[in-house]
């Protein structure tokens, strides 16, 4: 008896350290499933701000294509309102003056030969004065020009559309700008959700893990907690044994059937079904 009653209490023992252990996993697997949630959150809330910041880049990129058409017909239109002028400026040259455009060409051929040529004092200072006549006769020429009310008003259509050119480009750059900057927001915030569901995967396998340990060792409490009520039934049909009345010839038998199971059950044999109805119809249970 007092060795069955150490059996028990040592199961017993072993049934409240796994329990321990497994309230323990449990609190644990709550932590971890808090964390993946909270990370889960995190995530969508990341995501959703991303999107928004994606549709504004959308909506900007479609207006930088609208912006761009816009220029590109500016841009056009300089080319023909330049050609138109460039015909006047062609047409309304004083009788015998040498053309605007040769003049420009040759004082830019003079000033590049200025910049990139070592000359000696004498020849660069003749270059110097030549420059300085051809920008007098450019001046001079354009300003005759300027005075023809065809030439004046095809130059003052000219430099609006310049300006109405530059100011649709200047458009074009902004909204790319803000289309760039939305685009560089989104896919920061994509790659800190990225970070963010690693965490949270993460955080799923320790809470499988520990799921799966805390399970194990429910199943080990419960295995432990079986066995001491198999000692408690043990002991009880010992204890109750006692006050019984010697057994017949037939009690001896069975008598003799539960003392061998009994000692089974005390080395630590599973005992099935049918010996435990033995022990029970012999008065051990």
């Amino acid at each position: 008896m007092e060795e069955l009653e150490v059996k028990r209490e040592r199961e017993n023992a072993e049934a409240e350290r796994h329990r321990r252990r497994r309230d323990e996993l449990n609190d644990q697997t709550r932590e971890w499933v808090n964390r993946r949630d909270d990370l889960n959150a995190q995530v969508r809330t990341l995501v959703e701000e991303a999107m928004g910041h994606r549709q504004r880049r959308d909506d900007l990129n479609a207006q930088v294509k609208k912006a761009k058409e816009e220029r590109d017909v500016w841009n056009r239109k300089v080319n023909e309102l330049s050609e138109v002028a460039n015909d006047l400026k062609r047409r309304k040259l004083p009788r015998g003056a040498i053309p605007l455009s040769h003049l420009k060409r040759e004082l830019k051929d003079l000033e590049l030969r200025h910049m990139t040529s070592v000359l000696k004092p004498e020849k660069e200072q003749e270059l110097i004065k030549e420059m300085t006549r051809l920008q007098g006769e450019v001046k001079k020429l354009e300003k005759s020009l300027e005075e023809n009310d065809e030439v004046r008003k095809a130059l003052q259509e000219l430099k609006d559309g310049k300006e109405k050119a530059e100011a649709a480009h200047a458009v074009v750059g902004k909204l790319a700008e803000e289309a760039q900057k939305e685009h560089d927001t989104m896919t920061e915030l994509y790659e800190r959700s990225d970070e963010l569901r690693s965490q949270a995967d993460l955080a799923q396998e320790e809470f499988i893990k520990t799921k799966m340990l805390a399970d194990e060792e429910h199943r080990k409490h419960i295995d432990h907690i079986r066995q001491v009520h198999d000692y408690d039934k043990i002991i009880h049909g010992i204890r109750l044994k006692s006050f019984q009345e010697e057994p017949g010839v037939e009690g001896v038998s069975v008598k003799r059937q539960a003392e061998m199971i009994f000692e089974r059950f005390k080395r630590g044999e599973k005992l099935s079904t049918e010996d435990l109805m033995t022990l029970q119809k012999s008065g051990y249970l």
